[in-house]
């Protein structure tokens, strides 16, 4: 992964949280914050308690994840798939890590006409980290290039 990249995918881009059950079944949960490892391979998307439990199941049931980052105003976007290393309670450093992300989340959304009222309703803590090991990436910016896949490997 370029610097880049790995720039873009810890800004303030909405990220979206895909799992699914044993039935098929998918669930989604927004995130609020993501950590790239770069040199594991990994991320660690940070998920608000409040209606986590559904997607910690899944991803507790058969550990498999997809987390979308899309940028509200030019539609990049970019989709990683993988598997499930961890799920604990999101830490102090982790918070502020959530702080900045949603700090920059909102200035994205502000810029699209979102009101600022409305974003003050938004919890993301208390929340739980979810790290896995990526395994595949794929760009999602709709156009030509859409679905095309990209090297996980830095």
């Amino acid at each position: 992964m370029t610097a880049e990249l790995v720039e873009y995918m810890e800004s303030g881009v909405s990220l979206l949280v895909g799992t699914r059950d044993a039935a098929l079944r998918p669930t989604s949960a927004r995130g609020f914050g993501v950590e790239i490892d770069v040199a594991g391979d990994a991320a660690t998307v940070f998920l608000p308690a409040p209606g986590a439990a559904l997607t910690l199941s899944n991803l507790r049931e058969n550990g498999q994840i997809a987390l979308t980052f899309a940028r509200a105003f030019d539609h990049r976007s970019l989709q990683v798939k993988g598997h499930l290393l961890s799920i604990s309670e999101t830490n102090e450093r982790q918070r502020g890590l959530q702080q900045r992300y949603f700090a920059a989340f909102s200035e994205g959304l502000l810029i699209i006409g979102h009101r600022q009222k409305v974003l003050r309703r938004i919890r993301y803590y208390p929340s739980y980290a979810v790290s896995f090991r990526i395994e595949s990436m794929f760009d999602q910016t709709p156009g030509p290039g859409a679905g095309r896949a990209r090297s996980v490997a830095s």
